[in-house]
């Protein structure tokens, strides 16, 4: 691990792509190198793959940033902090989170909406602040979008928790069957408002003409 990122720093430099053929060949013989690499992400070291750049091919990763330098004397083997998540935890997750992205809602397999680009779902961690002021690592699932915008992100369940002690009976109610459902149904007005917010400026002027606003 402490010399492909020695590797990534001198021989491939951060913001630069390379494949994983190349590794391969800058440590002929070494097993599972592929490993010593996603290895450095629990370092704090981003390296990025097609999951988490669309620009990228399956073959590519890209050197984002460098994490801890863990080729000095007391780092160890995996920070006390981290943890491989198994493929047995992942399942659970992903399942726990119904199968679908929980920002922006889309499953596996669906295409994003005005493209040919399919979604893939993998785990993501969020910082949670509890109500009790302390800070908590959990799991969340997200699409490959979503994944990359994620990043640093931090959940306040106090506040989400204060607000929704402060609605009113009604709107309360319409929450809990929003919660129990796991979903919301989007009236057709609010779907072209959201429709409508993602247009382009000149796309937007045109709307506002046909509906009569100046």
């Amino acid at each position: 691990m402490k010399r492909v990122a020695l590797w990534l720093i001198s021989e491939i430099g951060e913001g630069n792509e390379f494949t994983k053929e190349q590794m391969r060949g800058a440590f002929p013989g070494v097993s599972q190198i592929d490993r010593r690499m996603r290895d450095l992400r629990d370092f704090d070291w981003r390296i990025d793959t097609n999951r988490e750049d669309s620009s990228l091919t399956a073959a590519q990763h890209r050197f984002v940033k460098r994490g801890q330098p863990v080729w000095e004397k007391g780092m160890t083997s995996r920070p006390p902090t981290a943890s491989a998540i198994g493929a047995v935890r992942r399942r659970e997750v992903i399942s726990g989170d119904n199968n679908m992205c929980r920002s922006c809602g889309i499953t596996p397999g669906q295409f994003y909406a005005g493209t040919y680009e399919s979604a893939q779902l993998d785990i993501a961690r969020r910082e949670v602040l509890l109500p009790d002021g302390r800070h908590e690592v959990q799991l969340i699932t997200e699409c490959n979008r979503c994944r990359v915008g994620g990043r640093g992100l931090r959940a306040d369940l106090g506040e989400v928790v204060n607000r929704a002690g402060a609605l009113s009976p009604a709107d309360r109610a319409l929450l809990v069957s929003w919660t129990e459902a796991d979903e919301r149904t989007f009236s057709d007005v609010e779907r072209v408002w959201a429709d409508y917010r993602a247009l382009p400026a000149d796309a937007r002027a045109s709307l506002r003409e046909v509906l009569g606003l100046a």
